[in-house]
């Protein structure tokens, strides 16, 4: 069982940053292939970033070249840098998590553990 907690969501100008944290329990974290996914207000859930066990990375067109996911693997936390966030951000962010996932990252139903959400609000 892994349990996520994320942090760092909050109110940011469009133009702006934030850093999102995602802390995980249990002693395996390394082994797990982590997730960002956001959902915004009627909308479905989407892919934003994901970073495998090894350490190589995944992103969404819509966030390539603005967000970076990054993992810190003594912390058992993975981040996402925000850069250059626009009003179309806006969305509830959730991390996840799939023991040893390597391939189809960007589909919400191969991860097995979600965190509760942080709220990202980007104003025009």
């Amino acid at each position: 069982q892994v349990q996520l907690v994320e942090s760092g969501g909050g109110l940011v100008q469009a133009g702006g940053s934030l850093r999102l944290s995602c802390a995980a329990s249990g002693r395996t974290f390394s082994s797990y292939a982590m997730g960002w996914f956001h959902q915004a207000p009627g909308k479905e859930r989407e892919f934003g970033a994901a970073i495998r066990p090894g350490g190589n990375t995944y992103y969404a067109d819509s966030v390539k070249g603005r967000f970076t996911i990054s993992r810190d693997n003594a912390k058992n936390t993975v981040y996402l840098q925000m850069n250059s966030l626009k009003p179309e951000d806006t969305a509830v962010y959730y991390c996840a998590a799939a023991w040893g996932l390597s391939y189809e990252l960007g589909n919400s139903r191969r991860y097995d553990y979600w965190g509760q959400g942080t709220q990202v609000t980007v104003s025009s």
